[in-house]
């Protein structure tokens, strides 16, 4: 396995199964960005300092804590103006737990959602 990466692991009759926490991280994300009123994730320190260096990352906004088989995770999210937000916060949450637990099998204790900003419309000046 890669160094320098966390994993999950996990034991079954057959042997064991590593789980990247970075594939974990991209499946919060995408979860999260699929839902309405989204309009993107919000990056922090660490994935800002990466980008200026060059590296792309799919889990921008993403923060994971593993323990066991149980996870925690943190989203930073910019919302679309418009759009109600503990609403879409209870949406991401929603999404993210039923993503990351249906495809690692893992519990997800919690979901935590980070208003990071309010997105608008650009090319119009007015809200999306």
């Amino acid at each position: 396995m890669g160094e320098g990466k966390e994993y999950v692991s996990r034991s079954d009759e057959l042997g064991n199964i590593h789980i990247s926490e970075e594939v974990l991280a991209v499946i919060a994300a995408a979860a999260a960005l699929e839902v309405e009123g989204v309009g993107g994730l919000a990056a922090n320190l660490g994935t800002d300092l990466a980008e200026l260096l060059g590296k792309k990352t799919l889990s921008r906004g993403i923060r994971l804590e593993v323990a066991e088989e149980n996870v925690t995770v943190d989203v930073n999210i910019l919302v679309k103006y418009g759009h109600t937000i503990p609403e879409v916060g209870r949406a991401v949450q929603e999404a993210v737990m039923s993503s990351i637990e249906a495809t690692s099998g893992l519990t997800v204790e919690a979901v935590n959602v980070n208003v990071g900003g309010v997105i608008f419309d650009k090319e119009t000046r007015k809200p999306q």
